[in-house]
């Protein structure tokens, strides 16, 4: 496909969209990717994260609300790239409107952590944002909850948060695998940030036996962390 800004997205454009992402994948890399996103309902064609940035930069640049309108939702990297396009709405009424209807759409850790990793205009609104993400943090629904936490993750770590952060992780009861996961990542990345705050929360919190073993072994693989530091924590496994 040519060009992929357009003024204006129909039918016909998208099927030679969807067409031409075909004629771009990687075989490879799609049975490589798969073995990675088990259990998702999206069909995986195989195109690489950067060249579906680069894809989702170039609609951008044009309709992209009609380009929106004619995903079918069949495919992984229709996904993937809506999410993209997303994160690159400047208007801030615009952004959350889309926002709060595609995150259903997340089922797999790879959609979610590119989604949020890419969410720069939170920062700008922290007030707004961290307290949403608060919310989804405590959902019942897996990627929901892991969509929060990675927000937090990436965007809200920062010395007044903390406290809200822990009650957050303390609140969570789940025994869900990329809930866990996501729980046991922030732990490492607060206490890279804040070792002295986080070990007193690793001494003492509601993390559950997974969640809590699987935080300190990624301290522990971290070349951030000294070696006393990381034989100082193996007292607190569970």
């Amino acid at each position: 496909m040519d060009n992929l800004v357009l003024e204006e997205w129909n039918k016909n454009s998208y099927r030679d969209f969807i067409n031409y992402l075909f004629q771009i994948q990687d075989l490879k890399y799609r049975d490589f990717h798969k073995s990675l996103v088990l259990n998702s309902k999206y069909e995986l064609i195989g195109i690489r994260v950067p060249v579906l940035r680069k894809i989702a930069l170039e609609i951008s640049k044009g309709d992209y609300s009609s380009f929106f309108n004619n995903i079918c939702n069949k495919y992984y990297e229709e996904i993937m790239i809506q999410g993209f396009i997303i994160s690159r709405i400047k208007n801030e009424e615009e952004f959350y409107k889309y926002f709060k209807n595609y995150i259903n759409s997340i089922d797999n850790w790879a959609l979610c952590d590119s989604f949020c990793a890419s969410l720069k205009i939170v920062r700008k609104y922290e007030s707004k944002y961290f307290n949403i993400a608060k919310d989804l943090s405590l959902s019942n629904e897996e990627f929901i909850s892991r969509i929060g936490l990675i927000m937090i993750l990436n965007h809200f770590i920062n010395k007044d948060n903390l406290n809200d952060i822990y009650l957050i992780l303390n609140k969570i009861k789940s025994d869900k695998f990329y809930i866990n996961m996501a729980e046991a990542w922030l732990v490492c990345e607060l206490y890279i940030k804040f070792p002295k705050e986080t070990k007193k929360f690793i001494s003492k919190n509601n993390l559950n036996r997974f969640t809590q073993n699987k935080a300190i072994s990624k301290i522990n693989d971290s070349y951030r962390i000294n070696e006393e530091e990381k034989k100082s924590l193996k007292e607190y496994r569970k």
